[in-house]
C-alpha cells in the first residue's frame, strides 16, 4: 500500500496539468515500513528529456537521476519511485513503462484527459516482472 501526502499529490497533479499534452515526470520520496507500506512525503519534478514524441513517452536524464539520489540523501528520505502522466490515456502502464521499470520502485501514473486529471494509480513490478497495482491509501492524511 502507498499513502501520498496531499501536498505531494497536488505537486504531481499540477505537473501533469502544466506539462499537458506532453508527459510529465519526476521522483517521489518518503519512508517504507517493515511490512512494505510506503508513505510519500516529497516530490522532485524533473524535465521530460525524451527526444521526439513527449506525448507518448518520457525520459529522465542521468543528471536528473543523480540529482534525485542527492535529494533523497540530503533529506534523509528514501527514493520510492517515479511518477509520470499519461495525456489522454488511462493510468495504466504501457509495455514501454514495464520494460524501463526497476523492481524496487513504485510507479505512479496520472491520467490527464483534455487537460483535467481523472485518475491516479500506482504500480509495482512483481517477481515475474509484470506490473501489479498498488493500493493508494487516501485516508492516512485526512486528520492532519
Amino acid at each position: 500500500m502507498i499513502s501520498i501526502d496531499p501536498i505531494a499529490k497536488q505537486v504531481m497533479i499540477r505537473d501533469g496539468l502544466n506539462t499537458f499534452p506532453d508527459e510529465c515526470c519526476g521522483f517521489f520520496y518518503g519512508e517504507e515500513d517493515s511490512v512494505g507500506n510506503r508513505i510519500v512525503k516529497e516530490i522532485l519534478v524533473v524535465n521530460n528529456t525524451k527526444e521526439g514524441d513527449r506525448r507518448r513517452r518520457f525520459e529522465i536524464s542521468p543528471k536528473d537521476y543523480l540529482r534525485g539520489e542527492q535529494f533523497a540523501s540530503q533529506r534523509n528520505l528514501q527514493l520510492l519511485g517515479v511518477y509520470h502522466s499519461h495525456p489522454n490515456h488511462p493510468a495504466i502502464p504501457s509495455e514501454q513503462d514495464r520494460i524501463a521499470a526497476q523492481p524496487y520502485f513504485s510507479y505512479i501514473i496520472i491520467s490527464v484527459l483534455d487537460n483535467n486529471t481523472t485518475h491516479m494509480r500506482s504500480w509495482r513490478l512483481n517477481d515475474s516482472f509484470q506490473f501489479e497495482e498498488e493500493e493508494i491509501n487516501s485516508n492516512i492524511f485526512q486528520n492532519h
